[in-house]
């Protein structure tokens, strides 16, 4: 059975491959992209996830195009990496406010359609850095771990109307997001791994198309890492 499926920052890396996992099941899929050109064959909404305004146009289109949505993926995420002591506030603030705040606005206009079906499939991304932390990320990490306690909560507010609500927590991925990790940093990362590579975006894909599927209907609350091994034991 075909689904509505939105998926935020959805025209690049996590975001697209999963846009295309869904799309190959025969799922209408939508996403959301600030600049540029939407992923061909997939229909793109330009939206500002910071601004709540744009947020409920591109959702309003999407009912529009597809119907309600019943599968939501927050996957809009940036990084302004630095050492706290250095960083501007307004480099903390852009990256809670893109990365955590914007996850709770897009859930709040599309979780009601869910709830009045009485079910729904939302996936939250954040990161390995969330528990494990990262030098010079602050910042994200702090965003990305209340992604965590936001859906847990929500998971226990909506699990009475058979709407899940998972976390996964990518660890070292190959996208523009870690195309300007050192070398040097690269190689401590993989070094902690249990696989000893790097992932690909369409691993995680898998991931949220599983806990999207009926096969994860009795799956809520969850951390899910997709991290070849980085981060055991957080």
């Amino acid at each position: 059975m075909s689904r509505t499926v939105l998926i935020t920052g959805g025209n690049r890396g996590i975001g697209l491959a999963t846009a295309r996992a869904f799309a190959a099941q025969g799922d209408k899929v939508a996403v959301t992209h600030r600049t540029g050109e939407p992923p061909e064959g997939l229909f793109g909404v330009r939206c500002d996830v910071t601004d709540p305004e744009s947020v409920r146009r591109a959702v309003e289109q999407v009912r529009i195009q597809h119907g309600p949505i019943e599968v939501l993926v927050s996957n809009a995420g940036i990084t302004r990496d630095q050492l706290l002591v250095a960083m501007e506030d307004t480099d903390f603030r852009a990256v809670v406010e893109t990365n955590l705040l914007s996850a709770v606005g897009v859930v709040k206009e599309v979780v009601p359609d869910m709830i009045k079906a009485r079910w729904g499939r939302v996936v939250l991304v954040s990161s390995v850095g969330a528990l494990a932390g990262a030098p010079g990320q602050t910042n994200y990490a702090a965003s990305k771990a209340g992604l965590i306690g936001f859906g847990r909560s929500l998971a226990l507010e909506v699990g009475r109307r058979n709407i899940t609500v998972n976390v996964v927590t990518p660890g070292l991925i190959e996208t523009d997001m870690v195309k300007d990790v050192t070398d040097a940093r690269r190689d401590h990362l993989l070094s902690q791994t249990s696989l000893f590579r790097a992932g690909r975006p369409e691993e995680v894909a898998g991931v949220i198309r599983f806990l999207a599927s009926d096969d994860a209907s009795y799956v809520t609350s969850g951390v899910i890492p997709v991290t070849g091994g980085l981060g055991v034991g957080h």
